[in-house]
C-alpha cells in the first residue's frame, strides 16, 4: 500500500477567511493557491481592474515568499476576469511581476466571481520545497 500524500498549509498573514479554505497548500513539491483582490481587512480593493490586479499579485507574492520562493517558481497561472476588456490591463500589471521564461497560463472570462465586486482571480501552481 502506498502512503497517503501529505498536504501542508502555507502560513501567511493574509486575511483569515471565514470560508473553509487555506490560501495555499503544498504537496509533493507543488504549491497550490488561489488569490483574490482583498486587503488585510478582507475587503475587496477599490480602484478598478488595475488596482484589483495589483492587490491580487501582491497577495500572490506574499504567499510565495511565505513558502520560500518567488514568482520565478510559478509554473502555471489561470486568470479569471469578469470582462474581456480587462485582459490588456491584467497583462500590463502581470508583466511587472513575472520575467521570461513566463509561466504557462490561460485566461478565462467568467460571468462572475465569488464576491460580486471582484473583477479578477488567479489560480496559481508553483514549484517549492516541501515545508
Amino acid at each position: 500500500m502506498s502512503a497517503t500524500p501529505s498536504k501542508k498549509a502555507v502560513p501567511t498573514s493574509l486575511f483569515a477567511s471565514k470560508a473553509p479554505l487555506e490560501w495555499a497548500v503544498v504537496n509533493n513539491g507543488t504549491l497550490y493557491t488561489a488569490q483574490i483582490p482583498i486587503d488585510q481587512s478582507g475587503s475587496v480593493v477599490e480602484g478598478g481592474i488595475e488596482a484589483q490586479t495589483r492587490q491580487t499579485m501582491d497577495n500572490l507574492v506574499h504567499t510565495l515568499e511565505c513558502a520560500g520562493v518567488s514568482t520565478d517558481a510559478v509554473l502555471q497561472v489561470l486568470i479569471y476576469v469578469t470582462d474581456r476588456s480587462y485582459l490588456a490591463t491584467v497583462n500590463k500589471v502581470y508583466a511587472d511581476y513575472f520575467n521570461a521564461p513566463y509561466p504557462n497560463r490561460a485566461a478565462v472570462v467568467v460571468a462572475g466571481l465569488a464576491r460580486e465586486e471582484m473583477l479578477v482571480e488567479l489560480v496559481v501552481y508553483a514549484a517549492v520545497n516541501e515545508l
